[in-house]
């Protein structure tokens, strides 16, 4: 009997899936993927097969999407089907935040859910959803095993000085400090280095994970040792409408002089602003280059200064560089935009390989580069599939 493996992402109105058959010696094979879209609204659910062909594709009544636990009952009910016959043996979830103590991956239990629901202030346009998927799934296979995997686990072997606010010693010890995040991709990426090149494994590398979310981290050793996400994923890199780093005296000003309460700049700050605020055209980078107004050239532009500078800022943090990588929906699919970031680390010695770079080869740099470049697609499910299968094994 087949046995299988589900690996859920779940967003503010989506959810998005995986399912890995266990293969013999433990291997992991990507079955399917999918996704619900619009929940709560006009729903759609599609269904892919490792080919890319279409499974399942059909749009979904409000009464059946109405919120993440009917969601999760349509994936359910689908998989089941699906499956004929095989064993769904557990759940893999991408938890945003882990806060403090939770930095592996574990498996879960009701205090496990309970202090990860104690962590929704420090994420709350993230976490509830993460963990509605989780209750959901609790109600309808209570017996199934689930796994929580956390975005800012990765991060958290940075030195303590690298995760500290200059903020009174109280609030930090509440749990305002730098956590990080992305961190399922950085790790997915650390593991493929020895087959990207022997010599990554201790390299000085910043990995740039480019999307509509999007932030750098400075590795070394295959660990963290910075990055440009802080406190929340508002912080760091231009994002698709996210306004990254920002002077807190601007949010100050703001409730001052145009009466901004907390959600009005919550709505601003994560879903106004960014490549969108910027431009007014688009927070998708794919329109903004081919759109010829001035305003989505800037918006281009911005995106890309912030991320050359930052570039500096980790660089000074590893002491150097050896290596940089591409990733995410951007920085794996425009080579318009590496080779604009390339510009930018000409003064580290890279030597950009245009030929190489236009055509989507792997490594983007020359053979006389001082640091090499690389364009690597992530797969952060597979990391969590990894994670959960260790994890009921080790059980």
């Amino acid at each position: 009997m087949n046995k299988y493996l589900l690996v859920i992402n779940a967003g503010s109105s989506s959810i998005k899936f995986a399912i890995y058959q266990k293969a013999i010696l433990s291997e992991l094979r990507v079955d399917a993927i999918g996704q619900i879209d619009g929940i709560g609204s006009h729903s759609r659910f599609m269904v892919r097969d490792a080919q890319g062909n279409i499974l399942s594709d059909c749009l979904l009544s409000t009464e059946e999407a109405h919120s993440h636990a009917g969601a999760i009952l349509i994936i359910r009910s689908w998989l089941l089907e699906y499956l004929r016959g095989g064993t769904l043996v557990a759940v893999g979830h991408r938890v945003v935040h882990g806060g403090q103590h939770y930095f592996t991956p574990i498996l879960i239990d009701e205090k496990v859910l309970i202090d990860l629901e104690n962590l929704i202030p420090l994420a709350p346009l993230h976490q509830p959803h993460n963990l509605a998927a989780i209750r959901a799934l609790q109600e309808i296979m209570p017996t199934l095993p689930q796994v929580a995997c956390f975005d800012t686990a990765f991060h958290r072997t940075q030195p303590d000085i690298a995760q500290l606010f200059a903020l009174p010693r109280g609030i930090t010890d509440a749990g305002v400090r730098r956590y990080g995040f992305h961190g399922l991709s950085y790790e997915y990426i650390v593991s493929i280095l020895p087959d990207l090149d022997a010599s990554l494994v201790k390299a000085r590398i910043i990995v740039a994970h480019l999307g509509n979310g999007a932030s750098l981290c400075a590795i070394q050793n295959g660990r963290s040792v910075a990055t440009t996400m802080g406190f929340s994923p508002l912080d760091g890199l231009v994002m698709g409408s996210r306004c990254g780093s920002l002077d807190p005296g601007v949010l100050l000003y703001l409730m001052k002089h145009y009466n901004m309460d907390a959600h009005a700049l919550e709505q601003l700050l994560y879903y106004q602003s960014g490549l969108l605020g910027v431009s007014g055209i688009s927070s998708d980078m794919h329109t903004l280059l081919d759109s010829d107004e001035s305003q989505a050239k800037e918006a281009i532009d911005l995106f890309v200064y912030r991320v050359g500078r930052e570039i500096g800022s980790l660089v000074a943090a590893l002491g150097g560089l050896d290596a940089l990588i591409f990733t995410g929906g951007i920085g794996e699919n425009s080579a318009e935009i590496r080779a604009k970031i390339c510009q930018w680390t000409e003064w580290l010695g890279l030597e950009l390989d245009v030929s190489a770079n236009e055509t989507g080869a792997t490594c983007i740099s020359m053979s006389s580069s001082k640091l090499s470049a690389w364009v690597v697609n992530t797969d952060e499910n597979r990391m969590i599939a990894e994670h959960t299968l260790q994890q009921i094994s080790d059980g």
